[in-house]
This record gives structure tokens, sequence and C-alpha cells, in this order.
């Protein structure tokens, strides 16, 4: 018998959102796929019956691979979350090029490799749905996030024009942005290389990752991903964005759409820049994480 079940993709699976987002769905009984750079053995994942496959979504013969693998054993694919990526800190002016070019490469056009190797499979289906994690980032620049504010405001572009082109085609598409959630993305944090304890910026700079940091730490359980996904792969009409995180998170975007741009630039100078963790103690362990 036919399997009925919607079968669902979700990039960087092995960890973090997209680990938590797997094993939701999955315990729903859709039918997941995860990926993840490197053969995972997780007891965890195998519990639930995700499927790993191994991909690098920056590179385009990996992605091929593993999406014909799966069309080879399913027949199809229903939904995918491009959700691989991660996150580099620092002053814009004090990342190197090469840095910006490796952010753009896993956020955005790996991004970009998904989408174009599941849509020929999608169009013959006559439906699917992409969904792209973007961010909070992606809508307000964040000061010492810059990079990765820029990568996701490339995909908040992208994912809007691509939704309009693919709706003769019966394809939806969904931009998800996420606040801060409690996960490893914390702890493997990269600092840009060209920042030095002598730099113009290194002073807010510590301020500010203090800050953040706390944040993501105190940060929403990444399961509630996983139940907003969940029902937006069984809504026949989602809509385009889905912020997601603590309220005041959320409030920020209603803010910038409508308080002066002057105004809202302050607020969020004074909140990342003006306070600052005060304990020495958390500066410290910032300060050598840093290791410069």
């Amino acid at each position: 018998m036919e399997n009925k079940k919607k079968v669902v993709l979700i990039t960087g699976a092995s960890s973090g959102i997209g680990k938590a987002t797997a094993i939701y769905l999955a315990s729903k009984g859709l039918v997941v796929y995860g990926t993840s750079r490197k053969v995972v053995d997780d007891e965890e994942l195998k519990k639930y019956n995700i499927n790993m496959l191994k991909m690098d979504v920056g590179d385009e013969e990996s992605v091929k691979q593993a999406i014909n693998e799966l069309i080879l054993r399913e027949g199809r694919i229903d939904s995918v979350f491009n959700n691989a990526g991660s996150g580099i800190s620092g002053p814009l002016e004090e990342t190197s090029i090469e840095e910006y070019k490796e952010l753009f490469e896993s956020n955005f056009f790996g991004m970009i490799r998904v989408v174009k190797e599941v849509l020929p499979h999608m169009r013959k289906a006559g439906k699917g749905l992409i969904i792209n994690s973007s961010s909070i980032g992606g809508v307000i620049g964040l000061p010492y996030q810059g990079v990765y504010s820029s990568t996701k405001f490339a995909v908040e572009g992208f994912s809007e024009a691509l939704s309009k082109e693919l709706k003769p085609f019966g394809i939806k598409v969904v931009i998800l942005e996420p606040g801060d959630f409690k996960t490893d993305f914390t702890k493997n944090r990269r600092f840009s290389s060209l920042m030095s304890k002598n730099s113009a910026y290194y002073d807010d700079f510590i301020k500010t990752v203090s800050v953040f940091e706390y944040d993501e730490i105190k940060g929403c359980n990444p399961e509630m991903i996983g139940k907003l996904l969940y029902k937006i792969i069984n809504s026949n009409n989602p809509k385009l964005r889905y912020p997601i995180g603590y309220f005041n998170q959320k409030l920020s975007l209603l803010l910038k759409k409508f308080l002066p741009e002057r105004i809202f630039e302050k607020i969020i100078i004074n909140y990342y820049m003006g306070k600052g963790i005060k304990s020495n103690k958390e500066l410290e362990r910032i300060d050598k994480r840093i290791k410069l």
C-alpha cells in the first residue's frame, strides 16, 4: 500500500533546532529524513526512526546524492525545512572576506542548492512546501552579528520572491523567523579572525556578546519550533512568515514596522550595547572564549 504519511526533509538535523524538530515531527507520525555533514550514530534519532542522510549543503554533488536517495526510497518529498547553517560574531570591519563568503555558503547558497534539487520533484507532484529558516536577525540588523544578519536578510528576499514564482505550481514557501533558542549554537559560536583586544570595537563587542549569549542560554525550548512546523505542514494555506520566540522578540518586529527608524535604532543599540551583563565573571568567561 502506498505510504500516505508526509515525507519531510530537515537539513542540519544532527543537533539543536534541527534535531528537536526532527524528533517532534517523527513522534507525530511523519516520515522524517534528516541530514548532516558527517554520518551520525545517534540513539535518540534511531529511537524515533529518523532516517539520516549524509549531506554537505556546501557541495552541490552531495546535495544531489542525498535528495536522489530520498526520492529513491520514498518516491516523493512533501516538505523541506532548510535549517542547516552557522554563525560568526564580530565587527563587520574586522571580519575577513573569506569569513563572509563561508557564512553565505552555509546559510544562503546551501539553502539554494537544496531548493534547486527538490523543486523538480515537487513541481512534478503539483504540490510541496519549502520552509526556509531565517531569524529575527534577518529582519533586524543586529550589532556584532552583522554577517549572520546579512545572510538571513538574503534568505528573506530569496524566499519572498520564490513564493511568488512557485504559486502557479502549487508549491508553498514559508519563512521561519526564530528568536533566541537554547541550543549548542552559543557554545559553538565563532568569532571574526581579524579582531584583536586592541580593536576600537572591543569593549562594546564584549558587552554585546554578553547580552545575546545570555538571551540564548535563557532561550526557548527548540521543541516549540517542531510544534509550529507540524501546524504549518498540516495547514492548507500557511502564511509567508512565522516569527517564533519570546514575546519581547516578536514584539520587536512589530516595533520596527511602526516606530520611526531613529527611535527603533536607539532601542536596539541601548538593549545590546548600552547595558551588557554587569557580572565580571560573565565578561571574563566571554573574554577567554574569544582567545585573542
